[in-house]
């Protein structure tokens, strides 16, 4: 090799060696830049929230108290006393629903992941994903138009025969457009989200560990329990958590189905008991004032702290969980 070639080669290789450390450089400037973007967009909407909810707690007590008043048809005129209700049914319906999904998503999951032949598994997928991008309105309208009409034999079957639990005391209401009907509607809205997650994860099992199960003589369902979920168990927590959010937060659906209330009551089947936080804001924004705005969005404030404390629990679970 002479030497203009190895000179050749040394200068190749130090300016792909640049080349790299520039790709580095620019590929770490973008990922930290993302990350503050991120950053940035949350501060934002807590600093709006906190900006357009400061007259509830700033401005005069009298005003406020009248705007909570023609919402609540003079029940409550405080905002502690307003905002309960609403936040004790949002919790209710999302935990309901994540209850109802829960299960059954990891049950899709194992089966398309583990147990499904490819060709079944690859349509299966391709359904879960669609469902996923149905528009929350869609589901509202099944519900309200379908579901609701359809459920209403097995409610009243539900009260008949299990009214002695506090939570299926009868009559049930007809139509049923009660806080089960949601709950059920909202399952089937985060479904796709978990299963989808969850199907990921376990795909991504060692498949050595399967193996090693297997050659040790555990059936295919003790492989999964030993080698699967383990592997899959941040996983999970992060799916369910996020699916809880999605929940928390949904808007149309629940506006469309659920009879509203202001109360605590944790009868699933009967009407105009319970509210949530972002159905309420959607029903009363179009006609309430400028106060009246505000007060709506300091009720969406306490539904963003509590999606954010629901998001902050899940970090923790999950780091405990691949701990």
């Amino acid at each position: 090799m002479t030497s203009t070639t190895r000179t050749s080669e040394q200068h190749s290789d130090a300016l792909r060696r640049a080349n790299g450390a520039m790709a580095d450089r620019l590929f770490k400037g973008a990922a930290y830049g993302s990350g503050l973007l991120i950053l940035g967009l949350l501060a934002a909407v807590a600093v709006f929230l906190l900006m357009r909810a400061w007259p509830v707690v700033a401005g005069p007590r009298d005003a406020t108290q009248a705007v909570i008043a023609s919402f609540t048809g003079g029940r409550f005129d405080s905002f502690v006393q307003y905002v309960g209700p609403l936040l004790f049914g949002s919790v209710l319906v999302a935990a309901l629903a994540l209850a109802i999904a829960f299960f059954v998503s990891i049950g899709i999951a194992i089966f398309i992941s583990q147990y499904a032949p490819r060709r079944l598994a690859a349509g299966l997928n391709t359904v879960v994903d669609l469902l996923a991008a149905i528009p929350s309105v869609v589901y509202g309208l099944w519900g309200a138009l379908v579901l609701v009409p359809a459920t209403y034999p097995f409610w009243d079957w539900t009260a008949q025969h299990l009214g002695w639990i506090p939570l299926f005391a009868g009559p049930a209401a007809n139509p049923p457009r009660t806080v089960a009907t949601v709950a059920l509607v909202l399952a089937v809205m985060i479904l796709p989200i978990i299963t989808s997650m969850t199907r990921d994860v376990f795909m991504q099992a060692p498949r050595l560990h399967q193996e090693a199960a297997l050659a040790l003589g555990a059936t295919k369902w003790e492989t999964i329990k030993l080698a699967v979920l383990p592997f899959g168990r941040s996983g999970i927590i992060s799916a369910s958590m996020l699916g809880l959010g999605r929940a928390l937060g949904e808007t149309m659906a629940v506006l469309m189905i659920l009879s509203p209330g202001f109360g605590y009551s944790f009868n699933l089947l009967e009407a105009s008991k319970d509210q949530t936080i972002a159905a309420n804001i959607a029903a009363q924004y179009a006609e309430a004032n400028n106060l009246g705005v505000s007060v709506l969005i300091a009720t969406g404030l306490v539904l963003f702290a509590i999606t954010f404390g629901v998001n902050y629990a899940a970090r923790r679970l999950t780091q405990k969980a691949t701990s």
